[in-house]
């Protein structure tokens, strides 16, 4: 059997919980003082997701880059892959908060979305990439 250490970020507290497992199959979760820390072990172990959050780049916009996010966690094991797929977009300004950038990043059906708006610039900029 063997302990895996995770711990919770539910709230404040941060409990320091062990998963022992047998073959990837948890036997035991000890060290948590609530039941949101327990399925928060559970998942971590079985199935670990991530918000992500990153840049794209901005063709005539005010700024080069526009901050984004993932709507929803993504498996862990994708953080990679996405980050390589959303190095390649490029996006024509104006962009909206909340604007969809990606419909289905890397086939989860999550999205991939603005979190500030861009402004297009009134000329064409040394950044357009053009």
């Amino acid at each position: 059997m063997t302990g895996k250490i995770i711990i919770c970020i539910n709230c404040p507290k941060g409990c320091r919980m062990t998963v022992n497992s047998d073959r990837m199959k948890i036997k035991s979760i000890t060290g948590k003082d609530c039941p949101k820390g327990y399925e928060y072990a559970k998942e971590e172990f079985v199935n670990p997701v991530r918000i992500l959050s990153t840049t794209v780049r901005v063709i005539n916009g005010e700024f080069p880059l526009i901050s984004v996010r993932t709507e929803k966690a993504i498996p862990k094991r994708l953080l990679l892959k996405a980050m390589e797929e959303i190095a390649q977009i490029k996006i024509e300004a104006p962009i909206q908060i909340g604007e969809t950038i990606v419909e289905n990043l890397l086939g989860t059906g999550i999205k991939l979305i603005a979190t500030r708006n861009i402004k297009k610039l009134p000329f064409k900029s040394c950044f357009s990439g053009k």
